[in-house]
C-alpha cells in the first residue's frame, strides 16, 4: 500500500525522516513559498486559509492528491504517536487499519459542554448556524449533532488517517456543510483567533461525523515536537515582567494574551503546562501582597527557577494528598476517627517542605486550590 501522511504547515521546520511524512505548506496562495509541496494550486481554497486554517490542505488534499491507498494528517509540530512514544511508520500505520477505519487522536475531555465552550471564546451563533445547517442538509446527522455539542468531549486538531475512500467521504460531507455555514455567517470585525472559525466548528463535525457513523477509530497519543512560538513568546514576555517583580504587568500581559488566544492553556499549546503556573505565580504574589508577605518573586530565583519550584510544590502537594487519604481509607476500614498523630505528622511534612524551599505557607494553600485537594 502506498502510505502518506501530510504534516500541516505555514513556517519552516524540520520534517520527520521518515518519507512517508511529506510537509504540506497551508496558505500558499498569500504567502511566500517555504519550498514545500502548496495547497494552492488546481482545484484550491489556498485563499481562505485565514479562516479555514490547516482545512485548507485538507481540501487540496481531497480535491488533487490520488496517489495514496492511505492518507492522513498531521501538523508540523503534532503528531499521532505510538503508546510507548515513537512516530508511526509505515507498518505501525498499515496495522492499525487493519483492525480500525480510522486513526484519530484521543477524545478531548472538557471542562463543560462543548457549548458553552465554544460560546466562551467563539460566536455561538455561528454553532447554532452550523447546526441548522446540518438539520437541513444532513437531517439524519441532527439528533447526533445536537446530542453531541451538549457532551464535554471532542476530537482536536484535524489530526486524522484512514483510506483514502474514507477520507474523501468525510470531506465530501465537511465541506458541503462549511461552505454553506459560510455563506450564512458574518465574520466581519473577527480577530485573527477567531476568524479561524471553520477550522474549529471541523474538529467538533468530525467527532460528530464518526459518532454517527459509527467509525470504528483507534484514539491515538499525540506527541508535539515544540512549543508554539505565540506560547514561547508569551513566557518571555511574562519572564521579564517577573525579573522587574512586576506582578500587575505580568497579569495583565497574560490577561491580554487570554482574550487574544483563548487555547494557550490549552495542553495543545502549553506543553509543559508552565503559562498556567505563571498564573499560580501571579495568584500566589497577588495573596502574599494582601497579607503583607514576602512576595514569591521577591525570592532571588530565576523564571526558571520559579517555575521548577511550582512544579515541585504542586508535586508534593499531590503526594501529601495521597498519603493523608491512605491513612484516612485505613482507618474508615477499622471504622474509627483519624487520629490526632496523623494530623500532626501531616503538619511536620508540610512544615519541613515550607522550610527547606522557598515558598510561603500562602503558596502551599494556593497549591491545593489549584491540585483541588
Amino acid at each position: 500500500m502506498e502510505t502518506k501522511i501530510f504534516a500541516m504547515t505555514h513556517k519552516s521546520f524540520t520534517p520527520p525522516s521518515d518519507h512517508m511524512y511529506i510537509p504540506l505548506q497551508v496558505g500558499r496562495a498569500n504567502h511566500e513559498p517555504l519550498g514545500y509541496l502548496g495547497d494552492h494550486t488546481c482545484d484550491n481554497i489556498s485563499h481562505l486559509n485565514a479562516y479555514y486554517s490547516e482545512l485548507t490542505g485538507v481540501y487540496w488534499l481531497w480535491k488533487n492528491y490520488h496517489h495514496a491507498d492511505i492518507i492522513g494528517i498531521c501538523h508540523y509540530r503534532r503528531y499521532l504517536i505510538a503508546e510507548d512514544g515513537h512516530l508511526y511508520n509505515q507498518a505501525d500505520i498499515e496495522d492499525l487499519l487493519s483492525r480500525y477505519e480510522m486513526i484519530v487522536t484521543k477524545k478531548l475531555e472538557l471542562r463543560m459542554p462543548y457549548y458553552d465552550g465554544f460560546a466562551a471564546t467563539h460566536d455561538e451563533k455561528d454553532l447554532i448556524e452550523t447546526e441548522q445547517v446540518v438539520n437541513e442538509k444532513y437531517p439524519e446527522y441532527a439528533p447526533c449533532f445536537h446530542e453531541m455539542v451538549h457532551k464535554k468531549e471532542t476530537y482536536f486538531a484535524n489530526m486524522m488517517v484512514c483510506r483514502k475512500p474514507l477520507y474523501d467521504e468525510y470531506c465530501t460531507w465537511l465541506f458541503d456543510i462549511l461552505f454553506e455555514v459560510q455563506r450564512r455567517i458574518d465574520t466581519t470585525g473577527y480577530d485573527n483567533y477567531r476568524k479561524r472559525v471553520y477550522g474549529f466548528l471541523s474538529e467538533f463535525l468530525l467527532t460528530v461525523w464518526i459518532a454517527k457513523n459509527k467509525i470504528h477509530v483507534y484514539e491515538s497519543r499525540v506527541g508535539m515536537s515544540s512549543e508554539k512560538r505565540e506560547t514561547e513568546e508569551i513566557k518571555r514576555q511574562l519572564a521579564d515582567y517577573f525579573a522587574k517583580q512586576d506582578i500587575a504587568g505580568a497579569k495583565r500581559c497574560l490577561l491580554k494574551a487570554l482574550d487574544e488566544r483563548p487555547d494557550i492553556l490549552m495542553e495543545a499549546s502549553d506543553i509543559h503546562g508552565e503559562l498556567k503556573l505563571c498564573m499560580q505565580m501571579i495568584s500566589t504574589c497577588e495573596f502574599e501582597k494582601s497579607r503583607g508577605e514576602t512576595l514569591f518573586v521577591e525570592r532571588g530565583l530565576t523564571f526558571e527557577e520559579m517555575l521548577e519550584e511550582m512544579k515541585q510544590l504542586n508535586r508534593f502537594v499531590l503526594r501529601l494528598n495521597d498519603e493523608y487519604e491512605d491513612d484516612v481509607r485505613v482507618q474508615a476500614d477499622d471504622q474509627t476517627h483519624i487520629q490526632a498523630d496523623t494530623q500532626s505528622d501531616i503538619q511536620k511534612l508540610i512544615q519541613t517542605y515550607l522550610a527547606e524551599h522557598p515558598v510561603s505557607v500562602t503558596a502551599f494553600e494556593i497549591s491545593k486550590r489549584i491540585m483541588c485537594v
